[in-house]
């Protein structure tokens, strides 16, 4: 019989062409031949520093929570502007991969501007349907999207980026901060002197411009930056475009500042996301079903201030205002044909039920023109949010301890549009999927358009603590209590109304002991929650399953997720004169535990009826690992290396269904078991990087990525054979060819290694319409190959 979905529409990577274990030995011997480049000079620029100094830690959503770093009961990592824009290539996402051992990348959706970012097995993604398990800020508000907690990294600014702060959990940065937080803040005319202008090209029809000046008039300053840049793609149809900008105006008297600031995105991007393994071994270019475009568009202002009350005393706050619209084109084959029942002979059917379009007219099958049945799905997404922040720093004393005290509130709210809808297509020879004009309105298939209204509506007060015990001890104590309603309405019909409310107080606590000036302990413990977003919401019915992004059919409840972590660890470092005799330079290390525990956590699984899925609490899972780094520093050279490990497995049994898997029963479930590891999700990852100053003008450097196997997204049984880890170096160097003026180069995927960072499963009975000869359920989004680019920047 027939039945009527969508084959492979999302995103997924693949599987690397050798087995980890050689991966992981050529990444080591990639690792040694950087070490013995950059040992033949001497150490690099400050610029090059690999694991940076920094004072303070933003510890809550505004920035002027700063805490200093060895008073932070955790592993945070801050990057300066310097560090992110090393490689001199747009990505603010690969920057963060490219420095922190616990950052992984999957290329779910085949644009190299829309990545998953992972930290510590918690993803901040643009894919509507991966659970987020991230807060992202950016100066002071939170810039996860209302509708599903999405984040879109191609409308950040990269330019703009004074600095980043990534953070495990923390309830002071209120929802979706379950596995941690990145706090992003931006330049100002204060910060920057003058102008830069870039322009660089390269690979696959890469070109783009950068531009960005700041100027400063007393106590007025204002700050401008653009960015734009196109490119051809290395897959078959997948151009990108982006255009940024972001600007920002600002003034600072005695005890007070002001600024106002303003951000504007229209990008187009077309990511193809996964293609069954046996097309990609024919052709490493291949996609599978194509148009798939995402358009995405933001307009925000924003005004934030403080005021230094006393000496001991600050404010701040912080209100904005954010329209986002987003609107996508994805195109799929369908398994529809002929009506099996001789009454309704000449009529399109899938699962024995007539197609129908608008009115409930029915469609002959002849419409096709005897070519494969394919959909055009289109969504449509516009969210107007608005709300502030404000918070208070004091530094009193108790008992005559030193006192570092915040507390704070926040408000966001959020009014969401969706809209989707189905055509009925064709499938040509090469995939492409051509709409015939008809939209496809079938409720008893679930395949009918849908326009949903949500608000949103987001209460928080924190606050926060950290007394010096002693010199040398110092105890954190903080919480946040969290409200959320959430608010849907069905604009056609009534199936999809609903309100739901959620609330909960998280606490956290910690302990940091400066043992020596090399070496400082600590300990914490935090919880936080996640409420169930608007697009989890209306698709968690089993009996009404979405093809996400197009279709929302039910509303029925989930429960919130909840975390728990527990951190220990050891870092230090040595300063410049502080290393044995004839070592000289700076040291830098760190080595900690990490422990989440997920209660009711949310996971979208397939539908029994193929093709579709459906958001269920899945019971309790688990992210543990380790964390390590070592770096160093000299005059002309700087290495550094990180390890991180990290187990993400289920705690509690569950029957999930999955009816892709071949190992799948009866009625389309796979059976997991305590301990299975959660797909997606490398448990192992290694990362070194070497840059050497070779004279006061030129500069080398280069990085290795090491990344271990995982499992597909819908073998969350771990039966099938897993992604095989992969190793990717990269090579960068710059020459300064007269005052303010550079030149630049990278090479990435310098052996041109054909692997893989994401892998899903898709119908094989739906695919078999295209007489493609597939027998292999596994689909692969493939990696960059090898890629060269260069520029030259001139600073004025």
């Amino acid at each position: 019989m027939a039945s009527f979905q969508a084959a492979t529409g999302g995103g997924g990577m693949g599987r690397a062409r050798h087995p980890g274990r050689e991966a992981l030995a050529r990444c080591l011997l990639s690792s040694s031949v950087l070490a013995l480049l950059a040992g033949a000079g001497a150490v690099a620029q400050e610029a090059a520093v690999a694991l940076p100094q920094v004072e303070a830690v933003g510890i809550a959503p505004l920035p002027g929570s700063g805490l200093p770093r060895d008073r932070v009961a955790g592993n945070p990592r801050s990057l300066s502007a310097a560090d992110l824009t090393r490689e001199n290539q747009p990505g603010l996402p690969q920057a963060l991969e490219r420095l922190s051992g616990a950052v992984v990348l999957n290329d779910a959706q085949g644009s190299p501007f829309q990545p998953d970012l992972q930290y510590r097995g918690f993803a901040a993604s643009p894919l509507l349907g991966t659970p987020q398990g991230l807060a992202v800020y950016q100066n002071g508000v939170r810039i996860n999207e209302a509708f599903g907690d999405t984040v879109n990294w191609d409308l950040i600014p990269e330019a703009a980026i004074r600095g980043v702060d990534l953070l495990g959990s923390s309830p002071l940065f209120g929802l979706n901060a379950i596995g941690g937080a990145l706090a992003i803040r931006m330049k100002t005319g204060f910060d920057v002197q003058g102008g830069a202008l870039d322009l660089f090209g390269g690979s696959f029809g890469r070109r783009g411009l950068s531009a960005q000046a700041g100027q400063r008039a007393g106590n007025v300053a204002a700050y401008l930056a653009i960015e734009g840049i196109d490119e051809d793609g290395w897959r078959v149809a997948s151009p990108q475009r982006i255009r940024r900008l972001y600007g920002d105006l600002g003034w600072r008297g005695e005890r007070a500042t002001l600024n106002l600031s303003l951000g504007a995105g229209d990008n187009r991007l077309q990511g193809n996301g996964p293609v069954p393994l046996q097309l990609l071994s024919q052709d490493r270019r291949a996609v599978f079903t194509y148009p798939d475009i995402t358009r995405n568009r933001l307009l925000t202002l924003q005004a934030r201030g403080t005021y230094e009350v006393t000496d001991t005393l600050s404010l701040e706050t912080n209100a904005y205002v954010r329209s986002f619209r987003q609107r996508s084109l994805n195109a799929d084959i369908a398994e529809a044909g002929a009506c099996d029942d001789d009454d309704l002979a000449g009529l399109l059917c899938a699962d024995d039920v007539p197609l129908t379009g608008a009115g409930g007219s029915t469609i002959p099958v002849g419409l096709l023109g005897g070519a494969p049945a394919g959909a055009v799905n289109r969504t449509g997404t516009s969210s107007l949010g608005a709300g502030g922040a404000a918070q208070i720093v004091s530094r009193p004393t108790l008992f005559g301890l030193p006192l570092r005290l915040v507390l704070g509130s926040s408000y966001d709210h959020a009014d969401t549009d969706f809209v989707g809808s189905s055509e009925l297509g064709t499938v040509t020879a090469d995939r492409t999927v051509n709409g015939l004009g008809l939209v496809l309105d079938q409720p008893a298939l679930g395949i009918a358009p849908v326009s949903l209204r949500t608000t949103n509506a987001y209460w928080g007060l924190y606050g926060s603590g950290t007394l010096d015990l002693t010199p040398r001890l110092s105890a954190t104590l903080g919480g946040r209590f969290n409200t959320a309603t959430i608010s849907l309405r069905d604009r056609i019909g009534s199936a999809l109304d609903g309100d739901h409310g959620y609330r909960r107080f998280n606490p956290s606590a910690g302990l940091t002991w400066r043992a020596t000036e090399a070496v400082t302990a600590y300990a914490g413990y935090a919880e936080a929650n996640r409420a169930p977003t608007p697009a989890e919401l209306a698709c968690a019915d089993p009996l009404f399953p979405c093809t996400l992004g197009a279709f929302f059919l039910s509303d029925p409840p989930l429960k919130q997720v909840v975390s728990r972590t527990v951190e220990v660890g050891l870092r230090g470092g040595l300063p410049a004169g502080r290393l044995p005799a004839g070592l000289g330079g700076r040291l830098s290390w760190g080595l900690g535990l990490f422990r989440t525990d997920l209660t009711d956590d949310i996971l979208l699984v397939q539908s029994e009826i193929q093709g579709r899925g459906f958001f269920r609490n899945a019971g309790d899972t688990r992210r543990q690992g380790i964390e390590a780094n070592l770096g160093w520093r000299g005059d002309r050279l700087a290495l550094s290396l990180d390890y991180a490990l990290v187990d993400a497995t289920f705690r509690t049994p569950e029957s999930l269904p999955s009816p892709n898997n071949p190992f799948a029963d009866a009625g389309g479930a796979i059976q997991v078991q305590p301990g299975d590891r959660l797909p997606g999700i490398p448990r192992h990852r290694l990362r070194f990087d070497a840059e050497w100053r070779a004279t006061e003008a030129w500069t080398l450097g280069g990085n290795v990525v090491f990344n271990s196997d995982q499992y597909l997204r819908g073998d969350e049984s771990n039966q099938l054979k897993p992604l095989a880890g992969y190793a990717v170096v990269s090579l960068r160097t710059a020459l300064r060819i007269g005052p303010g003026v550079e030149l630049y180069g990278l090479v990435r995927n310098l052996f041109d290694q054909r692997y893989s960072s994401f892998g899903t499963l898709y119908n094989l009975e739906t695919a078999s319409a295209l007489n493609l000869g597939l027998s292999d359920p596994r689909s692969v989004t493939p990696g960059l190959p090898r890629a060269v680019y260069g520029g030259v920047r001139v600073r004025f």
